[in-house]
């Protein structure tokens, strides 16, 4: 992942801290407290890394074969792959099939770019009926969905979002992400967001990447959090920014927090797993949580 790339040099002079809870926020989690244990997730993008056959993929293992691996590992994935192509409810079924070995796995398909991207919004209803009927063949194993809007989406094409979102299934979870900075910078158009995605019952994205600091909003329009965190490949700095995720993850927990997703993105993806049981590991022990970790291969395996 390009997005809030900064160069290496650069990364201890940013300041990584995560803002302070909203009254909102705070309102919203006693709001929602039910008292069950909050449902956590952590993941990565895609299942196609080449960079992990031998680290946590069995040397020479096939492309074909790359999803039955990753499911030994992860219990969720951000499925990217559906920005790209929509996939009928054929393909998506044999995903399915390669995940059932693993109780609990969801899918988090990101909505077509030709919704997003290429029409934006507008004359989607054809495109998002064969998006929806595609991933429904998901089954048990479909997590929410993720709806990422260009960096180009300004506020002025407000209405277009909330005419979008409002005509949505209102059956599986939805959490949306915005990146154009004008969201953030003027308040009053962040409260006009983050207030329509609560009246709709719809979450945002939290992402948090080191050259976009805005993104990293922290508003929870519900009490689920969607979050994308883009490490700088295993950088010091990635591993205190985990250690106050985990802590406010707690805090969020213990107010009333429902569910948390969490996805590994790395600058170069070769170092996901290792942030992602480092994640992991950490949240397990916040949380008395027995979160999958990856199973890394020892020099000894790859001699067999």
């Amino acid at each position: 992942m390009e997005f809030g790339r900064v160069e290496p040099q650069l990364l201890a002079q940013i300041d990584f801290s995560l803002p302070p809870d909203s009254e909102e926020n705070i309102k919203m989690l006693n709001a929602a407290k039910a008292g069950g244990p909050v449902q956590v997730h952590v993941g990565c993008a895609k299942w196609g890394r080449k960079e992990w056959v031998g680290k946590i993929y069995p040397p020479k293992t096939k492309d074909a074969n790359f999803l039955d691996e990753y499911v030994k590992h992860f219990d969720c994935i951000e499925l990217n792959a559906t920005f790209y192509q929509v996939y009928g409810p054929a393909t998506i079924a044999k995903w399915k099939e390669k995940a059932d070995v693993t109780p609990g796995f969801k899918f988090c398909p990101k909505f077509s770019q030709s919704i997003s991207h290429i029409r934006r919004l507008k004359n989607a209803e054809d495109i998002t009926t064969q998006f929806y009927e595609g991933v429904m063949a998901f089954g048990d194993k479909l997590g929410p969905l993720f709806l990422q809007l260009s960096d180009n989406f300004t506020p002025k094409s407000f209405p277009e979002l909330k005419a979008y979102l409002e005509h949505l299934p209102k059956d599986v979870p939805v959490f949306v992400e915005v990146r154009h900075k004008e969201w953030f910078a003027n308040a009053e158009v962040k409260q006009q967001l983050f207030g329509m995605l609560r009246e709709l019952n719809m979450g945002a994205v939290i992402t948090d990447a080191a050259g976009r600091r805005d993104c990293v909003h922290m508003e929870l329009p519900t009490p689920h959090a969607f979050i994308r965190f883009v490490g700088n490949s295993l950088d010091q700095t990635d591993y205190k920014r985990v250690d106050e995720w985990v802590s406010r993850i707690k805090t969020w927990a213990d107010m009333g927090l429902q569910s948390v997703w969490f996805f590994m993105h790395q600058h170069d993806e070769r170092y996901s797993p290792e942030l992602a049981d480092y994640v992991a590991d950490e949240l397990n022990k916040a949380l008395d949580t027995h979160l999958m970790r990856p199973k890394f291969i020892t020099k000894e395996q790859t001699l067999f």
